[in-house]
């Protein structure tokens, strides 16, 4: 079997999509299947670069910018003609959001192929920049022929599948298929990432952007005084984040890690008390980060999103604490209850077990092959 994906880029620190990506075509590669992946270079890269990973063949097509979250390329109609050519996929498999995805609507050659499409989030067309709901005006035809003309729709959770207003139309030819993250041993921990030597260390990892919420984390940091936080992300949130914990007092208290390596990152879960994902809206569709927390038998604090799948990972009151979605108030007194170690540990057990028994990356992956066969069949 011959797959080709089509995604933003190939970089597990770029966040869950791409992380998921990465790791679903090297299980692919790994177990005999010929894999490609057509992503973009950072922005700002100028040309395009092929290099081969763990078995997948790579294509980093040359990205000019990257304005509201969307890479833009030009060539990327041109790559994409080159790639099928070379590689001769049986299967597309195309990640969205994406706006270069829609290049496989021009192709002769895509077109004769089955189309996977992944939906990992929704556009908002309320969302509060004017830019993205401006943008996916235009967006939206494009995205729904492609959904039109796709043989099988992966969603990721059936809340999301439920709340999406894009996918409406074509619940039928959609299946659920839970994100997955695999296995890692964890290196020995270490505390020095976090900015103090006491205190309930909390761990918050994603992009610094207004809809995860890490406003609302830094309210609830200032009425938990025995708390220090380690804040994992970049993104377009960072001064205000920074200034915002300055005005209330707590700057000495939260460490901006920005993006770390991926040994690193793993080191910080190891060393961690809980992780907090404090996300305000169905921008988060999932939350891939809460899997590598419960990987590594941390408690979560999660907010119960509406629409999202965060209310299909995480067990209220069992693996982890979910709060109203910007109650700095039920965030605070989630931080106070995981201040006693028993709990802590009871809820790190049970994450630990209802990953390893539903979301692992082996379990995602054989339902996504076994999609692939079915359409090739």
């Amino acid at each position: 079997m011959r797959i080709l994906h089509l995604g933003k880029y190939y970089a597990p620190e770029r966040g869950g999509i791409e992380s998921y990506t990465q790791a679903l075509a090297e299980w692919m590669a790994a177990r005999g299947q010929v894999v490609g992946a057509l992503v973009h270079q950072r922005p700002g890269v100028w040309r395009t670069t092929r290099e081969r990973i763990d078995g997948v063949e790579i294509r980093r097509v040359a990205c000019i910018g990257a304005p509201v979250y969307t890479p833009l390329s030009p060539t990327f109609p041109i790559e994409l003609a080159h790639t099928l050519r070379d590689l001769q996929p049986d299967l597309l498999h195309l990640h969205l959001p994406n706006p270069s995805c829609f290049a496989a609507l021009t192709s002769a050659r895509a077109r004769r192929l089955p189309w996977v499409v992944h939906w990992h989030s929704d556009i908002p067309p309320d969302a509060p920049d004017w830019r993205l709901r401006f943008g996916y005006r235009v967006y939206r035809p494009f995205e729904q022929a492609l959904l039109r003309r796709a043989k099988a729709i992966i969603a990721t959770s059936q809340a999301y599948l439920d709340a999406s207003a894009a996918l409406a139309s074509w619940r039928a030819k959609a299946v659920v298929v839970p994100l997955g993250a695999d296995d890692v041993p964890l290196p020995p921990p270490s505390r020095d990432l976090w900015p103090t030597g006491s205190g309930l260390r909390l761990l918050a990892v994603g992009r610094l952007s207004h809809y995860k919420g890490f406003d609302i984390l830094i309210d609830a940091l200032a009425r938990t005084p025995d708390a220090q936080l380690l804040l994992v992300g970049e993104g377009e949130c960072a001064t205000a984040l920074r200034a915002q914990a300055a005005r209330h007092g707590v700057a000495s208290r939260i460490h901006f890690a920005g993006g770390l390596d991926q040994d690193t990152l793993h080191a910080a879960y190891a060393a961690a008390d809980a992780f907090i994902l404090p996300s305000l809206n169905r921008g988060e569709a999932f939350g891939l980060v809460l899997l590598e927390a419960m990987r590594a038998n941390l408690p979560v604090i999660a907010s119960a999103i509406a629409g999202s799948g965060i209310g299909e990972v995480v067990v209220d009151g069992d693996t982890g604490v979910l709060v109203t979605p910007g109650d700095v108030d039920a965030l605070a007194a989630a931080i106070v209850r995981l201040k006693d170690p028993d709990t802590r540990r009871r809820m790190g057990a049970a994450g630990r077990e209802r990953w390893a028994s539903g979301f692992t990356l082996e379990r995602s992956a054989q339902r996504v092959l076994a999609l692939y066969e079915d359409l090739l069949r």
